[in-house]
């Protein structure tokens, strides 16, 4: 699929990079994808989801948030609340291109920040796989950093060659949201996407999230995925459910079909 690299200014005032990933033929809508705590645009799950999106007629945005992959400043300065502030703006940046974003899709941390991020953007619909009922349950990634963190304020997170600060202003931000209210009052169709043999984030947070929401609600398995769908058939199979969901609620849809014939 096409793809074009661009970047938008952060919350924060950095620069952060992102790829829109374009379809060939008439686009049926577009949409903004949020990826999950440390992985960044370019990650199995997030590019792998966008670009399968993008083959079925739907235009996504990915971007790497604060510190991450190409994007400027430091990741010891990021924050939930920041992550939601730029999915915000991620979405603002396609209307600038002329594409209305209808469509939110977010994965792990990104999920609950497309459900947060959903109130101001005001899309037809928000898709979440493996996302979290609680943005604190996030901080089960470095557990074992927790009292280094309370005594020095920080500590360095190694994600194998990568090294990343964890502060005590990042662990208070994250556990003060509370998502009950965002999906109580979200204006959107909601499809939840889950693989019940999720170890990180554990399948009881997509019923949570489910049975917090309104109708129109929808729940789709992804049986045998692991968390980051490492395997390129659960990305696909994500993917491929979403489009077919979403497709009711893309404003262009029947135009694009129209045009395809």
């Amino acid at each position: 699929m096409p793809t074009e690299n661009l970047t938008f200014t952060s919350a924060s005032g950095y620069e952060l990079a992102a790829v829109l990933d374009v379809p060939e033929g008439p686009a049926v809508g577009w949409g903004v994808m949020s990826h999950g705590f440390t992985l960044g645009k370019d990650s199995h799950a997030t590019a792998r989801v966008c670009r399968e999106l993008a083959r079925r007629g739907v235009g996504m945005l990915r971007y790497d948030n604060l510190g991450l992959g190409g994007s400027g400043g430091d990741f010891a300065d990021t924050s939930f609340s920041l992550k939601v502030q730029d999915t915000v703006l991620a979405a603002e940046k396609l209307r600038e291109l002329g594409h209305q974003p209808e469509l939110l899709v977010g994965h792990s941390l990104g999920g609950a920040a497309v459900l947060a991020a959903a109130t101001e953007v005001r899309p037809h619909a928000v898709a979440t796989i493996g996302a979290p009922f609680h943005p604190g349950h996030v901080t089960h990634n470095f557990e074992h950093l927790m009292s280094d963190i309370e005594a020095q304020g920080s500590a360095e997170l190694r994600l194998g060659p990568r090294r990343l600060e964890i502060t005590r202003a990042f662990i208070e931000d994250v556990e003060e949201h509370d998502l009950r209210g965002y999906i109580r009052d979200l204006d959107a169709a909601l499809l939840v996407m889950h693989s019940p043999t999720d170890n990180t984030v554990g399948l009881d947070n997509a019923g949570k999230i489910f049975l917090e929401a309104r109708h129109p609600k929808s729940f789709f398995s992804l049986d045998g995925a692991d968390h980051l769908l490492t395997r390129r058939i659960h990305g696909t199979r994500a993917a491929a459910m979403i489009a077919a969901w979403a497709d009711q609620y893309f404003s262009g849809a029947e135009q694009a079909a129209r045009a395809a014939d």
